[in-house]
């Protein structure tokens, strides 16, 4: 019982927190800044710090980062974001989720402290990551952008060891820009003087704008297939970097795309600190849901026996084209798609790369599910491909049944949620 009622405080205080700004993203760091000299400044009592940047795979990374951090016998610090089941998932304090009691006491002291002064809910969350980090000893603090990097919360961090930025498409042009360079250099704003940053492979738009930004920056940027490079090996995976070569395992979390997050992760880890190898055992055992994760749940056991049930959070065209890829390899048996999206995402050049590779596409709206986008939106962006599920369960009841098939459910981490709420529940 004591565990519930501390869950019951957290959702009013994020609901109070929501009328003190009228803008949910406002993308500047003073009001952050004049919060954290009110609190003592926690930000500065950090233990060294990697920031991670990127339109897609930066949780990933931040996975195997804290995964070989802790093989190699650190205690790690993680800020990530969104959480996909509950509030604490975005908080990992030396190894373990927040409990509910702290961060009901924390979040009540930030918003004591802040009063009626305007700040972003995003912005108190990372106050409250920080709030909580300082109190407790650790030797790595991982974290992750929000949204962009110049402008996010998380760079009021002045010093950190090392940046690593993650592949980048066209995701929140309203807020990063409507180009590549755009985007690229908003990302590039987490970029510190003498700080070394981290990237991996790049449409060229992207890395010559990263380059650029980092040249201005004084930020030495070390770049995949220049710096550091990552392949297959008949074992595993051989990272080489100006440090020499080691073995890797293959990473844990599947799809040719994670390659590269691993290797972004582990020269991101040299450039930071000293590794024992045994840290890159690490590669192999990082967790990271709704990550082409397989379900074999309640939820899952509503499609027919034969088919796998998977699920990934991809909702941007950078990962539906990562998502097509690992589909082309899917190949041996029919693949459906049940597809659920928020509503500002580009939900017909999400699923653009994606439709050639599926013989059935499902449009969901889950209940719950924040800010949806209508089926009949998803049914007009896949140009009439698309037929109402119109929920998740029953998309499944309506499969085929046959000898041997998949079903991949994607295009939302508000999706991804709720489904890993449904497929949990016994």
């Amino acid at each position: 019982m004591s565990e519930v009622l501390p869950r019951n405080r957290i959702e009013p205080i994020i609901e109070r927190l929501h009328g003190l700004h009228p803008r949910l993203i406002d993308l500047s760091l003073d009001r952050l800044e004049r919060l954290l000299a009110q609190l003592g400044h926690p930000e500065r009592q950090l233990p060294p710090v990697i920031h991670v940047a990127g339109t897609n795979g930066k949780g990933s990374a931040c996975a195997f980062l804290r995964a070989m951090a802790e093989a190699a016998g650190l205690r790690v610090h993680v800020y990530t974001s969104p959480h996909l089941m509950r509030f604490n998932e975005r908080f990992r304090i030396a190894g373990c989720l927040v409990s509910d009691t702290a961060l009901a006491e924390t979040l009540e002291h930030i918003e004591q402290v802040n009063g009626s002064a305007p700040i972003t809910v995003f912005e108190v969350i990372t106050a409250t990551a920080f709030h909580l980090f300082a109190q407790v000893p650790a030797d790595l603090c991982i974290l992750e952008v929000g949204l962009g990097g110049r402008g996010d919360a998380t760079n009021v961090i002045r010093a950190p060891a090392a940046c690593a930025v993650t592949s980048i498409s066209m995701d929140h042009r309203d807020l990063l820009g409507d180009t590549l360079a755009a985007i690229a250099a908003e990302k590039a704003g987490i970029a510190k003087r003498g700080v070394p940053l981290v990237t991996g492979a790049q449409p060229t738009e992207a890395f010559n704008a990263l380059s650029d930004a980092t040249e201005r920056a004084g930020a030495p940027l070390l770049t995949r297939g220049r710096d550091w490079e990552i392949a297959e090996a008949a074992a595993g995976l051989r990272f080489t970097d100006a440090g020499g070569s080691v073995a890797l395992p293959r990473p844990s979390l599947p799809g040719a795309h994670q390659i590269d997050n691993a290797g972004i992760a582990v020269a991101a880890l040299r450039a930071a600190r000293p590794v024992p190898e045994t840290a890159w055992a690490g590669l192999a055992r990082a967790e990271w849901p709704a990550r082409l994760q397989r379900l074999g749940g309640r939820l899952a056991r509503l499609a027919p026996p034969s088919w796998e049930v998977w699920l990934d959070g991809g909702h941007n065209p950078g990962a539906g084209a990562a998502l097509a890829r690992h589909a082309a390899g899917w190949a041996d048996c029919p693949l459906c798609l049940i597809v659920g999206m928020k509503q500002s995402k580009d939900a017909a050049e999400f699923l653009r790369p994606l439709l050639p590779h599926a013989v059935e596409v499902f449009a969901v709206q889950e209940p719950g599910q924040h800010l949806a986008l209508p089926v009949e939106a998803i049914i007009a962006a896949s140009g009439g491909v698309a037929v109402p599920g119109p929920t998740v369960a029953e998309a499944l009841k309506k499969l085929p049944t046959c000898s041997h098939a998949r079903v991949l459910i994607c295009g939302s981490l508000y999706l991804a949620g709720e489904v890993l709420k449904s497929d949990g529940e016994e």
